[in-house]
């Protein structure tokens, strides 16, 4: 186990219908990524999901990713509901990062 940082997120899409959920230890080169992805056939890129409205903070990856295999499991209600926790107004959480 190494001990970092990693983040557990969620993007959504302009209108916010879609939610795409991912694990990565640098969220402002990811996000990047995400919002140039070239990758055709991507989920972020196919869904237009490039718009950070939630995520969460680790320090081993094995819990970022147990994190990230339980969020995905749950109901799409499940993780509306976490998102507001944090942010209800569904802001776009990505210039705030990559100014960072």
């Amino acid at each position: 186990m190494h001990d970092h940082t990693y983040y557990v997120y969620i993007l959504t899409n302009t209108v916010r219908t879609v939610l795409y959920i991912g694990v990565t230890n640098n969220l402002q080169r990811r996000l990047v990524e995400h919002q140039k992805n070239s990758v055709y056939w991507s989920f972020t890129r196919k869904y237009r999901c490039f718009f950070l409205v939630y995520y969460e903070i680790y320090k081993y990856v094995n819990d970022a990713i147990a994190r990230e295999k339980e969020l995905k499991r749950w109901s799409r209600a499940k993780k509306v509901a976490l998102v507001e926790l944090e942010n209800k107004a569904w802001r776009f959480l990505n210039e705030e990062i990559l100014e960072d």
